[in-house]
């Protein structure tokens, strides 16, 4: 870990982000399909999670390793896997902005969904993701867009307006959905612009219950949004952060039926070349 503790580990392992990840899992299979995981290959998937596609990823036959900032997330992701009796498929904490231990050219994939785009310290990000990938390999990163009308963008949006101001010098994690700032970011780790592709790509989350109750459990345990509630409540606005944020999930919901939720969300797909 560096010697200034990476400031999201609070915010990442506030609340339970497994709680979120159990509506993503089905976009997280599909995506490692899309990608191309194969057996006997080598995945560093960053900012893991509890394992959406670590998991995933070991299934298809990959040597998985599984970094991220939070702990109680690496204890969630290994019991994951324990349970899934995958011995090809382990969880560390780490931090993206140096991954200190990871030996240079050792993965095959080096994949981040949702993940590396929150820690600070962006460039240092991507010099990382790509010391460790090996020469033929690849950096996939799922991002948001800033701005988009779907989901997590909108949320994210809307939570900003209710809480303070970020401190002096913070860089929005939305700016790694914007393709000159990725460009930007891995020629200076030394990748050429014409490795570096672009895709937008779909996320879906799927929930059991109707949009008011993903809300509340973005509520209950989605560090961002917790951080909002927690300032709105101050101000006393969390009613009318809770009523926005309902609004927004129900205007979104694709499903049928009154009690389930499926609420697609545009992400950039980043896939960079490493020579």
């Amino acid at each position: 870990m560096n010697a200034t503790p990476n400031p999201n580990k609070a915010l990442w392992e506030k609340g339970d982000f497994t709680r979120i990840a159990a509506s993503m899992r089905e976009s997280g299979e599909a995506l490692v399909k899309a990608i191309g995981v194969k057996s006997g290959q080598k995945v560093l998937d960053l900012g893991c999670g509890d394992g959406t596609t670590a998991l995933p990823s070991a299934k298809l036959g990959a040597d998985v390793l599984g970094v991220d900032i939070a702990r109680n997330l690496v204890e969630a992701g290994n019991r994951r896997a324990k349970e899934s009796g995958l011995g090809n498929l382990r969880f560390q904490e780490g931090d993206a902005t140096n991954l200190e231990g990871v030996p240079d050219k050792s993965f095959d994939y080096v994949v981040s969904i949702f993940g590396a785009m929150f820690a600070p310290k962006p460039f240092d990000v991507a010099k990382e993701m790509v010391r460790v990938t090996r020469p033929g390999g690849q950096v996939v990163m799922g991002n948001w867009i800033p701005n988009d009308p779907t989901l997590v963008a909108q949320i994210l949006k809307t939570s900003a307006a209710y809480s303070p101001p970020p401190p002096e010098g913070f860089i929005s994690p939305m700016k790694w959905g914007i393709e000159a700032d990725v460009t930007e970011r891995f020629t200076a780790a030394g990748v050429p612009k014409e490795n570096i592709a672009f895709l937008k790509d779909t996320y879906w989350f799927r929930f059991p219950a109707a949009p008011a109750e993903l809300v509340d459990t973005f509520r209950r345990y989605y560090g961002p949004t917790m951080n909002a509630f927690e300032a709105a409540d101050k101000n006393g606005r969390a009613d009318e952060l809770r009523k926005e944020l309902v609004a927004l999930f129900e205007s979104q919901n694709t499903s049928k039926d009154k009690n389930a939720t499926a609420i697609p969300a545009t992400f950039l797909r980043v896939t960079v070349g490493v020579g």
